[in-house]
């Protein structure tokens, strides 16, 4: 993106989603990571909010976010999973992480995701492109 002395505003919201559940207990980035959101290829995008939701019961464990520049993953975040028997009672395990301020990401980069069980998790990124 071109430097200008306007404002930039976001042009396009944006979800995306990605299923893990290979057990990767790696915080390198190396093993199984998922793709949870890639940035505009042209002018980036940003990030708002993160959404982990697990399909069915849970032991204790970790979800980890990565963002990814292209050649390098950086841990980013490391969310706890505690055990959960999902019954009509009890909800599966749920985490929303809000971003404020929004998480900006450069043209090409990704947020990427990993469950340390072998347990599914849906990863859902809502942002913008600019």
């Amino acid at each position: 993106m071109a430097v200008v002395a306007t404002p930039i505003f976001a042009q396009a919201p944006r979800h995306a989603a990605v299923a893990i559940s290979t057990a990767n207990t790696n915080r390198d980035g190396s093993g199984t990571i998922g793709t949870v959101f890639t940035a505009d290829a042209t002018d980036g995008s940003g990030l708002t909010r993160i959404d982990i939701c697990a399909t069915g019961n849970t032991t204790a464990g970790v979800v980890r976010l990565f963002i990814h520049n292209g050649s390098t993953y950086f841990l980013w975040r490391e969310i706890l999973v505690g055990a959960l028997t999902v019954s009509t009672t009890v909800a599966a395990f749920m985490r929303r992480i809000d971003l404020s301020p929004d998480l900006p990401l450069p043209a090409g980069w990704s947020l990427r995701a990993a469950t340390h069980n072998a347990e599914t998790f849906h990863v859902h990124a809502f942002g913008y492109d600019f």
